[in-house]
């Protein structure tokens, strides 16, 4: 007699199934697991084994064989566990056959029979889910896995004696409650800094309509505290986008005690990252910085001082938003929308451009810095912004009366604009001007006549690609919603021009 248990493989967010196959035979003792199985699944048999003891149980004497089908399919991570464990009590005549077919389950088990947090849980519940399980899982992801929807019959047991008891009728486990992460109080805010009025204008102008800014100051001009204050003026995540962002983080293990937030990642790695960690991959495939920042804020500091693989990675995840990582043993698609913010400094030393500096390596210190970022990824960049030295002066000034607050509602304001322009265009996941796709662009961020008169005349003086047209027009609108306007006028297409600068060029000259 076989015993089957159900759990899942994970392929990037998606999870597939696999039924776990127990059988106890006659034969020589042994305990097998086979279905290309790697190191952490090997070793759940002393684990097993240990568990089961722990609870007064000894496996019995004969030939055990796991076999966790499809067996083409790769199977990693400690979660197979539980499903291991309990396809075992069912093969014994301990647990009921029956109640194992109602439920999906994943989990780690412990030496003394504890049933420990696992990676994965909430796109384990989606997956239950869809095949019209419940999901049996760690106490500890119970209130990630009610998430997936209050028809899922979700059991956290802490323990492997609790769910025998469960059983019995001696204890009877209730379904755990979603969990919602607080907001930090002490969130960074606008009114910290002072001066900077050009550039705080451009973070909400790319807050608003979700785009991509790239920041050229000295150091000290105050680029990293900007971009530490954008999560403060963005608007909370959808319950689409909640979603969607803690399935990443869930097969990452990122949900701390399995509770999800709306408030939008914000992800800044060293600029030591490799192309592995920005992309996702690696033995085991983990999705990396650019997914985990997805429906939030990925910021790039000392942009030039990544190495130029790392950055040439972040080319395609911009445009499409999604990330395909493909290896010799796998092949897997993570999501990846998220809003590129990133610093730098003018060249090496971070002087070029100052009033009366002289550099002694003169302007090819800074053509040979700027030089790092090639112009296709530059080119994606709707706001490109060059950030003074702030002076004394702006330091002894006292806080400004406006704070992330008045930001964040005339940019939800911006952001709710946007949503309804789209929701009536039919263009289903596009919520800002940034993801708008051209066509969609050409219908709703049209200029007036003298807007499209002067966007043209620049187009061909600036020699603009086709994507920088677009991003100009894509900014121009977000502009006029700002200011709730039908469509972009000059005014807005000049500003939107403006912010296409070229920082090397100028630093150049002015070195």
């Amino acid at each position: 007699m076989v015993s089957r248990v159900a759990t899942v493989a994970f392929q990037g967010i998606e999870a597939r199934l696999v039924d776990v196959q127990v059988q106890i035979s006659s034969g020589l003792v042994a305990f097998s697991i086979v279905g290309l199985a790697d190191k952490a699944v090997a070793e759940s048999r002393e684990r097993v084994r240990a568990a089961l003891q722990a609870i007064g149980l000894a496996l019995p004497a004969r030939r055990i064989t796991v076999n966790l089908a499809p067996a083409d399919l790769p199977k990693e991570g400690s979660h197979y566990d539980v499903p291991i464990a309990l396809a075992l009590l069912s093969a014994m005549g301990i647990i009921p056959a029956d109640f194992l077919d109602r439920y999906l389950v994943i989990g780690e088990l412990s030496l003394d029979g504890g049933l420990t947090a696992t990676a994965g849980a909430l796109p384990a519940a989606m997956a239950a889910h869809a095949s019209g399980k419940g999901l049996l899982c760690p106490a500890a992801n119970g209130p990630e896995a009610a998430w997936a929807g209050e028809e899922v019959d979700v059991l956290a047991p802490a323990t492997l004696v609790q769910i025998v008891n469960h059983l019995r009728g001696a204890q009877v486990l209730s379904r755990p409650a979603p969990k919602m992460a607080e907001a930090a109080a002490d969130m960074p805010d606008l009114a910290d800094v002072r001066g900077q009025e050009a550039a705080k204008r451009a973070l909400e102008i790319a807050a608003a309509g979700g785009h991509h800014m790239l920041m050229t100051g000295p150091p000290g001009a105050g680029k990293s505290m900007l971009a530490a204050r954008l999560p403060s003026i963005l608007p909370p995540m959808s319950a689409r986008e909640m979603l969607e962002s803690s399935m990443v983080a869930s097969i990452a293990g990122e949900l701390a005690d399995g509770a999800i937030s709306p408030i939008r990642p914000f992800r800044s790695p060293h600029h030591t990252a490799s192309q592995v960690s920005l992309s996702g991959g690696g033995m085991r495939a983990r999705p990396g910085e650019m997914s985990l920042a997805h429906h939030g804020v990925l910021f790039l500091d000392e942009l030039p001082e990544f190495s130029p693989r790392a950055l040439e990675v972040l080319r395609q995840p911009l445009e499409t938003g999604e990330i395909t990582v493909a290896r010799a043993s796998y092949h897997v698609t993570w999501p990846a929308r998220f809003q590129l913010i990133a610093a730098m400094n003018p060249c090496k030393c971070g002087h070029a451009g100052e009033p009366g500096y002289a550099c002694r390596r003169g302007p090819r210190c800074a053509a040979d810095y700027q030089a790092r970022i090639s112009g296709p990824l530059l080119d994606r960049f709707d706001l490109r912004i060059t950030l003074p030295r702030v002076s004394a002066l702006d330091l002894a000034l006292p806080p400004p009366s406006e704070g992330s607050a008045e930001v964040a509602a005339r940019v939800a304001a911006a952001r709710d604009i946007q949503r309804a322009r789209y929701e009536a265009l039919g263009l289903e996941g596009v919520t800002t001007n940034a993801q708008a796709p051209a066509r969609a662009l050409e219908e709703t961020a049209r200029p007036d006549a003298d807007g499209m008169k002067l966007l043209t005349e620049a187009a061909e003086t600036l020699r603009l690609s086709a994507r920088g047209f677009h991003r100009i027009l894509r900014v121009a609108r977000t502009l006029a919603d700002l200011q709730a306007a039908p469509v972009p006028g000059r005014a807005h297409i000049a500003e939107a021009l403006a912010y296409r600068g070229q920082p090397a060029q100028a630093a150049m000259q002015a070195a």
